[in-house]
C-alpha cells in the first residue's frame, strides 16, 4: 500500500466510536489506553480531534496510525505538534515521525500493548494479522510520531 496515495475512508460507526471517545474523556472518564490528539488542520487551522492509542517503548512515548492516508497523518506532518488529552488532563506535544527504518521496534510493540487497537490495523490491510512479527514487517508503510514534551 502506497501512504501517499491512499485515499482513506472513515465509517460512520468509526466517527461514531471517536466522537464517543470526545464525549467519555470530555467528562472525565478515559477508556483503556485511548488519549485524543488535538491538531490544526494544516489548510483550515481548524482544530480536529482523533482517539490514539500511545505505546511506550524504550522510555519514549510513540503514536502510530492505522489510516496511512488519512488527513491525521497529513495535519500532524505539517503541524509538527498537538495537544494530548486524557480525562480532564491536556498537554501539548510535538510530534515528530520516525524514520521508516527505526519503526520495525516500535511498531512491533503496538499489538501486545494495543491489542484491541491491533484490529483496526488488520481490518484496514496494514498488516495481514495481529502478530508482532506482521507489524514489525509493515512498519515502514505506518506512520509513526515520537511524543516529545513542549
Amino acid at each position: 500500500m502506497s501512504t501517499t496515495t491512499a485515499r482513506v475512508r472513515v465509517t460512520g460507526f468509526q466517527r461514531f466510536g471517536n466522537r464517543m471517545m470526545e464525549v467519555l474523556h470530555g467528562i472525565g472518564l478515559p477508556v483503556g489506553p485511548m488519549q485524543l490528539l488535538r491538531v490544526k488542520g494544516r489548510n483550515s487551522g481548524r482544530e480536529y480531534t482523533n482517539p490514539v492509542a500511545p505505546v511506550k517503548v524504550g522510555g519514549a512515548t510513540y503514536i502510530l496510525q492505522a489510516f496511512p492516508g488519512s488527513d491525521w497523518v497529513k495535519n500532524v506532518r505539517a503541524a509538527g505538534e498537538g495537544v494530548l488529552v486524557r480525562g480532564r488532563r491536556a498537554r501539548r506535544v510535538g510530534l515528530v515521525e520516525v524514520p521508516p527504518h527505526e519503526r520495525g521496534p516500535i511498531a512491533r510493540q503496538f499489538p501486545a500493548q494495543v491489542p484491541m487497537g491491533a484490529g483496526i490495523f488488520v481490518k484496514n490491510g496494514v498488516v495481514p494479522d495481529k502478530r508482532p512479527e506482521s507489524f514489525e514487517l509493515a512498519a515502514p508503510d505506518i506512520p509513526v510520531f515520537r511524543v516529545v514534551p513542549l
